[in-house]
């Protein structure tokens, strides 16, 4: 009688297998191949995650905190919160593989939502502490995105951005940040019902819900609309971190309108002053659905902070101080050239006076000094022999009455 084959790992006969296949010396059941897939998965899986702990350059929100104290003026509340919540965030991927089996507590991620005037530096912020933490980042403006099936953009588009940063590798853009800028600007347009659809602006809001929580999406790798013939990436959101950006622009009347009724009865003696130069510092999370954005998505950004407006020592603060200082780049851009760039401090008070005057934030000092230096970026590279410039506030205000900017006075 003929010996029946059993597997060699688990003993079973041949007649108990749906499959068993033969080896040199040996047979394997097709239930040991699939516990020994489901331990191969396990094992990749935890290798992924030391390579992510590995990769990711993760310090304490104190070191956070100071590293972008180098590149980012001011704003001290919102740099620590962001350093808090950035924190939090990436440690739940770090320890993944070292928690407690018996610990069942899901720790859920923090996305963020920064509220600041134009040129404050909400964008900054986000690119500063991506850069620091060494991982894939990405800008996406909400204002192209629109409901499926409408001209726009899909709102898993965006996630297409956060893999091209990545190169294409989707565990890395898996545990990127993705900054979606002018979030104001899908804010439902009013309250009461319309006839029409809302499609970039309440409907963008709900599609985002999902993304936002955490979900698995096919996108695009080139990005654009979906297409039968394209071929898909499959993207866990779980672990994106999600910092989303806004004007917000008259959101203080509702904050004003809030305070004030807060205020009413006895206790309204004891409360402190408000400041009127800088009401954005009392915002709540009530103020932004008062100004149109779905208790869902506000409650899947828990994370809410603003940025101061800047002032003029702030201004004058980004000019010369940061890393990345604007006159620390146009020193380089014409070392590179052999010039030798230097300025005076009154110079320097002019240019901020200006900004201040035009009322663009950050944003505006680099428009200034283009304007500014626009003729000596253009001739000095040319010429011949020891160059040097010496930036004065006559010469400043000289080349910015000639510029076109000094039409912006009567405008602003």
């Amino acid at each position: 009688m003929k010996e029946e084959l059993n597997c060699s790992f688990c003993g079973r006969k041949k007649s108990e297998t749906k499959i068993l296949i033969a080896g040199i010396d040996a047979h394997i059941c097709d239930q040991c191949i699939e516990q020994a897939h489901g331990i191969l998965v396990e094992e990749m899986q935890d290798d992924e995650l030391e390579a992510v702990a590995q990769e990711l350059t993760l310090r304490k929100p104190v070191e956070m905190k100071s590293f972008l104290d180098d590149y980012v003026i001011g704003q001290e509340d919102a740099k620590k919160t962001l350093s808090v919540a950035v924190y939090n965030h990436y440690k739940r991927l770090v320890s993944v593989g070292a928690k407690d089996e018996e610990d069942e507590i899901d720790v859920q991620k923090s996305n963020i939502i920064l509220v600041g005037r134009t040129g404050t530096g909400k964008t900054l912020l986000a690119q500063t502490i991506a850069k620091m933490l060494n991982v894939p980042f990405a800008i996406v403006d909400a204002t192209v995105l629109t409901e499926a099936g409408y001209v726009g953009e899909d709102v898993e588009s965006i996630i297409s951005r956060l893999l091209q940063a990545a190169d294409y590798d989707a565990r890395k853009a898996e545990r990127g940040i993705l900054f979606i800028d002018e979030i104001d600007k899908i804010a439902r347009k009013g309250d009461n019902p319309s006839i029409t659809r809302d499609v970039s602006g309440e409907g963008v809001q709900q599609a985002m819900l999902k993304l936002l929580e955490g979900s698995k999406v096919n996108v695009a790798p080139q990005g654009g609309r979906k297409h039968p013939d394209q071929k898909f990436v499959e993207i866990d959101t779980r672990n994106i971190l999600f910092v989303a950006g806004g004007a917000f622009d008259g959101i203080e009347l509702h904050i004003k309108r809030r305070m004030n009724t807060a205020a009413i009865g006895y206790s309204s003696t004891n409360e402190e002053r408000i400041d009127d130069e800088n009401i954005l510092q009392y915002i709540a999370p009530q103020d932004l659905k008062s100004f149109g954005l779905i208790p869902e998505l506000i409650g899947r950004m828990p994370v809410l902070s603003h940025l101061d407006p800047l002032d003029k020592s702030a201004l004058r603060r980004i000019l010369v101080e940061p890393k990345n200082a604007l006159m620390r780049q146009y020193k380089k851009l014409f070392a590179m050239d052999d010039v030798s760039f230097t300025y005076d401090e009154s110079a320097i008070d002019f240019i901020v006076d200006k900004a201040m005057e035009f009322k663009l934030g950050a944003r505006g000092l680099r428009s200034i000094c283009e304007a500014m230096l626009m003729d000596a970026m253009f001739e000095l590279p040319s010429e011949e022999g020891e160059k040097e410039l010496h930036l004065t506030k006559d010469y400043a205000e000289r080349k910015i009455s000639q510029s076109s900017l000094r039409k912006l006075k009567a405008a602003s």
